[in-house]
């Protein structure tokens, strides 16, 4: 398979792709709504020039609105003969939306959002949430591989819904950990004995460890997934929950924990920032 990607989205996960992508021996060019500028990676100066130079577009972009921005600006001239992957996190209705769209003009539409973040992208150890056409992915597999472990759900809307699984699961464990480790704290428990034993338990999940530095040293700048972003996928998974008989009202008030910490500036700090609106500063009165 001989083919030149154009990466539309040169965010913290776009660019970490592109320079996997491009390391792993592919011709890549990058294109940034916000004109952006990579040291290692060609930018092209208009959409319509990425298209024109590349076979296969791959976006990774912050929602479905820059997603519709990108494909009716791209048109039939830019979508025509070309291969779509959409990396970004969108509702599978919207996924679906975006597939007509691109098959429409005349193209050929991957969904493939991802699990795992930059230092994953870097290392080429991504999960890839494929939904789509088995020949498409077939046709696929060694571009695909080079950014990690590609599994095909089924049709499209499947790897945008698993996405959102994820995710889900991503914002519910930090808060319910986040939740119990306040409450060691204030007991006075002594934390590294509490995870010695969490570890050894049925209850345990590796993300904890990954954020159990986070929030017992409130050090959450360095950002690989910012907490703006899990708001956003916390509010798409139940509107898509919501339509399927899934009971979403716990997930309400992880809403209201997210845009508190949005609010409170940590917008664009990590995930696990999440912890500053769970476990207050000042502690209620014992009763």
């Amino acid at each position: 398979m001989n083919t030149t990607i154009g990466v539309i989205g040169l965010g913290l996960m776009g660019t970490a792709m592109a320079r996997q992508l491009a390391q792993s021996g592919w011709t890549v060019t990058g294109f940034n709504r916000h004109p952006r500028k990579l040291e290692d990676i060609p930018t092209a100066a208009s959409l319509a020039d990425l298209a024109k130079g590349n076979e296969t577009l791959w976006l990774m972009v912050s929602d479905y609105p820059a997603c519709r921005e990108v494909i009716d600006q791209l048109g039939e001239t830019g979508i025509r003969d070309h291969v779509v992957i959409n990396s970004s996190t969108i509702a599978p209705s919207e996924s679906a939306e975006i597939a007509q769209r691109v098959e429409s003009l005349g193209g050929e539409y991957l969904e493939a959002p991802v699990l795992g973040s930059i230092p994953q992208a870097q290392s080429g150890t991504l999960q890839l949430l494929l939904g789509g056409s088995k020949a498409l992915i077939e046709r696929l597999d060694p571009l695909l591989r080079s950014l990690g472990t590609p599994t095909h759900f089924g049709a499209v809307r499947s790897g945008a819904a698993a996405k959102l699984a994820f995710n889900q699961l991503i914002g519910s464990l930090t808060a319910a950990f986040s939740m119990s480790l306040g409450l060691v704290q204030r007991e006075g428990v002594d934390v590294d004995k509490f995870m010695e034993t969490l570890r050894e338990s049925a209850l345990y999940a590796p993300t904890f460890d990954k954020k159990l530095d986070n929030m017992v040293g409130h050090s959450f700048e360095n950002a690989n997934f910012p907490l703006k972003h899990l708001l956003k996928d916390i509010r798409l998974f139940t509107q898509s929950a919501c339509g399927q008989g899934i009971d979403t009202h716990l997930l309400i008030g992880l809403q209201h924990v997210l845009e508190e910490g949005v609010y409170a500036g940590h917008g664009n700090h990590d995930y696990s920032s999440l912890f500053e609106s769970i476990v207050h500063e000042e502690p209620t009165t014992r009763h």
